[in-house]
């Protein structure tokens, strides 16, 4: 049996390796093949097309790079040719991913849309294109599930992956060993993002950030865990121009997370990760300016951050645009770190996510869907 898989993000990646791994486990003598990056990689996929340098964001972003876009999805889709699958597996990356389940429905090749696009947040119209495009949708989230199933998809919900996946390694004391950090001073995690446009764009105000907090709570240590995206030097020659010290990190992220005492994060997965290990967050994000102003006309929900949409009313602070300076950015995270009675609260808010977001084994009830599929 030959399962395709199309990601197109580090996040997406973290996931299609952790369905690889489950299919492997139901099924050993499987053949798993297409985009990914390195987690997919080491858990066995054949990466035809590798991610790194690919992730783009916002209408004029993905505007100006439709050349590469669109010679990907026809290299994708000669492989598709060439290897004839039994079943496509798209994860995320939802404009380029949805077009690809296009042109496979159009050669005969059924699709299986995992992390599907948030129709339930804007855009509802785009829920009946995927309905009627891919053949079964494994719902991550219960409001996620009762849009498309409005739609007149063939939903199944799965629960999020992230409930099996987000799991420390190590002991508290062993994590602070492992990272050389001290545990009577304060830890704090940057995740500025997994696209070199979020780094770009957010991790110079995160720095300078970080600069006015060094100066109101001494002592602190920076943590930045390494995006399979993005180069080491990238990061380094940003760093370089602030006064602070930051560790780069490339393993063991959630039991850095486990002794995070807060991070400042870009909005995405990587804020519900930083939730089911308790690390109370500052969720920041901008965009183009017409992406943003496109966005908002768009979007109709009240909170950005998937924490906050999952608890339904904001439980962690969410900086963007404008909003996202330096000296915001840095008064949340001092509030967050030496605010005791703000800081339980969040502690206490975070504990409500897990429950929220269904019971383990999310990852082995995606992988039987699509081996279902597969078999026709």
């Amino acid at each position: 049996m030959k399962i395709m898989l199309s990601v197109g993000e580090a996040s997406g990646d973290l996931h299609g390796a952790s369905v690889a791994n489950a299919l492997k486990l139901l099924q050993p003598d499987i053949e798993l093949f297409g985009m990914g990056g390195q987690a997919m990689r080491s858990a066995g996929v054949n990466i035809v097309y590798d991610i790194a340098g690919l992730g783009v964001i916002g209408f004029v972003e993905v505007i100006k790079n439709l050349g590469k876009l669109f010679e990907l999805r026809d290299n994708l889709a000669a492989l598709m040719d060439q290897e004839r699958p039994d079943v496509l597996v798209i994860i995320d990356y939802p404009e380029f991913n949805i077009r690809l389940a296009k042109i496979a429905k159009a050669k005969g090749i059924p699709v299986v849309s995992y992390i599907s696009p948030s129709a339930w947040a804007w855009r509802r119209g785009r829920a009946k294109e995927v309905a009627e495009t891919v053949n079964r949708i494994a719902a991550i989230f219960p409001f996620e599930a009762e849009v498309y199933q409005a739609a007149g998809a063939n939903v199944t919900f799965v629960g999020h992956p992230l409930v099996d996946i987000v799991k420390p390694d190590m002991a508290k004391e062993a994590a602070y060993r492992y990272f050389g950090a001290r545990p009577d001073k304060p830890v704090v995690l940057l995740m500025p993002g997994s696209r070199q446009q979020e780094i770009s764009t957010l991790l110079p105000d995160m720095l300078a950030a970080c600069q006015l907090i060094d100066k109101e709570v001494p002592g602190c240590q920076f943590f930045l865990p390494v995006a399979s995206t993005i180069s080491r030097e990238m990061l380094q020659s940003i760093i370089a121009g602030y006064t602070i010290e930051v560790t780069l990190t490339a393993e063991h992220t959630y039991d850095l997370m486990g002794i995070a005492n807060a991070v400042i994060a870009a909005s995405g997965t990587a804020t519900l990760e930083t939730s089911l290990m308790g690390a109370p967050t500052v969720i920041i994000y901008r965009v183009n300016t017409l992406t943003y102003f496109l966005g908002k006309l768009l979007v109709k929900i009240p909170d950005i951050g998937l924490p906050n949409i999952v608890a339904g009313r904001r439980i962690l602070p969410e900086l963007i645009q404008d909003a996202a300076s330096p000296e915001a950015i840095a008064a949340e995270t001092i509030t967050l770190l030496t605010d005791m009675p703000v800081r339980e609260k969040v502690l206490a808010d975070l504990a409500e996510i897990k429950e929220k977001l269904g019971q383990t084994g999310a990852v082995k009830r995606v992988a039987e869907v699509i081996l279902e599929v597969a078999r026709g």
